[in-house]
């Protein structure tokens, strides 16, 4: 491999050659400031348009300051990162930056978390030159049932643009405009709901300022918990106990399942239950209807489709219902945990405590910001009335405890309440990609063979962080071919492979998210560094090796909703409250402003 030798304040180092300024000051331990640079190592994610100018250097024998982001290293290279014309250059562009901002910080719901706002204290500046005749420019606000956009803080640094485009190949969102005017926006300024937005919530995730946050359902829960006429009741996702620590200043990977638990009692929630439970359901249901379609796979049923997809990912169900309509008799026909646990709630549950459907509020915290357009899906309502009323992110949950004055580190462990709080190992591991997919092979093996897997109900080959996976299992002599993809993008290359028919699998996972839920959009913001997902995922694993039950067929609570309510996986009454259908949505989109 060539290399390049150059000298960054006054030290001489080596890189690979193709290295740009940025990397090559990193390895020496210095920390170039920069806005619209990101990057997430792991999965090949970088945003590097230079546009910002925040991480500009001197470069000797240049007229002009160098984006240290963007510019490749040159031998013999002698680089400045600190001098007082290259401090200079950085207060004046974000002195630029702010004179275009709304100065709301006070009021904003990024502020304490916000990239602008922390650049411009590393900065010192204090004061916007000629704040009084600078021109603001000004745009409608787009209000989505789960992302809403303010472009008047949008400060073209087009990382929501990578994420979308180039990460998630969904195609939201573009630049338009020029010059002052220039901002990041779908097609011809249409709102969210009319592009093909599928809610992912990864813009949201990486966007340093609040142009994009999430549609926050805090006050809601807060009014229907002081509405003694109601029942309000909590599921939490896998995913949030192993971040929402972050927020209370805990390690990454941090476990606070019973710390969370506690929180919400404290809160004035009627019962805190588990979404896992509904994630043991899940599997039980589409378990099932895995092992169905193979069956008559092997015994000649023509009509049989495979490979047969996982649905518990509201964000990769809205991308395929948009981009592959002709696929949506492929997935399995399984709602999510979140749903399935509303539906359970509102009618099962509803009916053990005497309470009416229309009395019941069934709120969720959840990892995802799909989840929140999910629950407001017209056939997940009965007379209008949602099985989930809220559906709220981890770091919604955060700020309600912190208006609560709670401080996380100092609460008490508790248990989840019964029946719903019940959950196995494989639940747990929903949160991680891989996780939905090794849960149901956990089942499914043993209901194929008729053979225990004991203690061995880690399947390794199914975990990992490599954007397309394959892996084989072998059940008992029938080897089971499975794919599995995080990232919209790595889906669609699998979706690709069905559509010409050169898909060799029998099952797979799709995740919309990097890393699947512990990746969510409504996580803590990692801020480009993908060694918090891999944590938040080890914490994940140590919650199902700790599992006294691992496998999902085994939880005593769903043995008993069965024999008490449903019936039998697949019956007419799990086909009823636990299945759902698909659309085609790609024609259904219209322009609206």
């Amino acid at each position: 491999m060539d290399t390049i030798k150059l000298t960054i304040d006054q030290q001489e180092l080596e890189v690979p050659a193709g290295t740009t300024i940025y990397h090559a000051a990193k390895k020496l331990g210095i920390d170039i400031p920069v806005l619209c640079y990101m990057e997430l190592e792991d999965w090949n994610i970088e945003n590097k348009p230079g546009g910002c100018r925040i991480c500009v250097v001197e470069v000797e024998g240049r007229h002009n300051l160098a984006p240290s982001c963007s510019t490749e290293c040159k031998d013999g290279m002698v680089v400045k990162t600190n001098t007082p014309r290259v401090m200079n250059a950085r207060r004046t562009v974000m002195e630029f930056i702010l004179s275009d901002h709304p100065k709301d910080c006070l009021t904003c719901p990024k502020s304490g978390s916000c990239d602008l706002q922390d650049m411009a204290v590393r900065l010192g500046v204090r004061e916007i030159p000629n704040e009084d005749i600078a021109e603001i420019s000004t745009y409608r606000l787009d209000t989505s049932p789960a992302i809403i956009r303010d472009i008047d803080k949008c400060i073209m640094c087009r990382r929501c643009e990578t994420m979308c485009n180039d990460v998630q190949t969904v195609g939201a969102l573009s630049a338009i405009n020029r010059g002052f005017e220039s901002v990041v926006t779908p097609a011809f300024e249409m709102n969210l709901e009319a592009s093909p937005c599928t809610y992912c919530g990864q813009c949201v995730a990486v966007c340093p300022t609040a142009a994009l946050t999430e549609k926050d359902y805090t006050a809601e829960v807060i009014r229907a918990l002081s509405d003694p006429e109601k029942t309000v009741i909590v599921q939490t996702a896998p995913a949030v106990r192993a971040a929402l620590g972050e927020e209370f200043g805990m390690e990454a990977g941090s476990l606070v399942t019973g710390k969370m638990v506690s929180a919400l009692r404290k809160l004035g929630f009627d019962k805190v239950f588990d979404t896992d439970f509904a994630a043991d359901l899940t599997i039980i249901e589409e378990g099932a209807e895995i092992l169905d379609r193979l069956k008559r796979s092997a015994n000649g049923d023509e009509n049989v489709r495979l490979p047969i997809l996982t649905s518990c990912c509201p964000g990769w169900v809205n991308f395929f219902e948009y981009h592959f309509p002709n696929l949506k008799d492929i997935p399995s026909s399984a709602r999510s945990p979140q749903q399935m646990f509303g539906s359970v709630a509102k009618t099962y549950f509803a009916e053990k405590m005497n309470v009416k459907r229309e009395n019941m509020v069934v709120v969720s915290v959840m990892p995802c910001l799909a989840k929140k357009y999910e629950s407001q899906r017209d056939e997940f309502k009965v007379d209008n009335n949602p099985d989930v009323d809220y559906s709220i992110s981890t770091r919604e949950l955060a700020h309600l405890m912190k208006q609560a004055n709670m401080n996380l580190n100092k609460l008490p462990d508790e248990d989840f309440d019964k029946p719903l709080g019940e959950s196995t190992g494989a639940g747990v591991i929903f949160g991680t990609t891989g996780g939905v997919i090794e849960a149901a092979t956990r089942t499914a093996y043993e209901l194929y063979t008729g053979k225990s897997l004991n203690e061995k109900v880690t399947f390794e080959q199914l975990r990992g962080w490599e954007g397309i996976r394959k892996a084989e299992v072998d059940f008992d002599g029938f080897t089971l071919k499975i794919g599995i993809a995080h990232g919209l993008g790595n889906a669609r290359k699998l979706l690709e492979e069905i559509e010409e028919g050169k898909s060799t699998y029998h099952a797979i996972e799709i995740m919309a998210c990097p890393g699947g839920c512990i990746g969510g959009g409504g996580q803590p913001l990692h801020h480009g560094n993908a060694s918090i997902l891999k944590k938040r995922s080890e914490a994940i694993y140590r919650e199902d090796a700790g599992k006294k039950i691992r496998k999902s067929h085994e939880n005593p609570y769903i043995k008993e909703l069965y024999e008490e309510y449903l019936g039998e996986p697949l019956g007419e009454k799990a086909h009823q409250l636990l299945h759902t259908k698909y659309f085609d949505r790609s024609t259904k989109r219209q322009f609206k402003i």
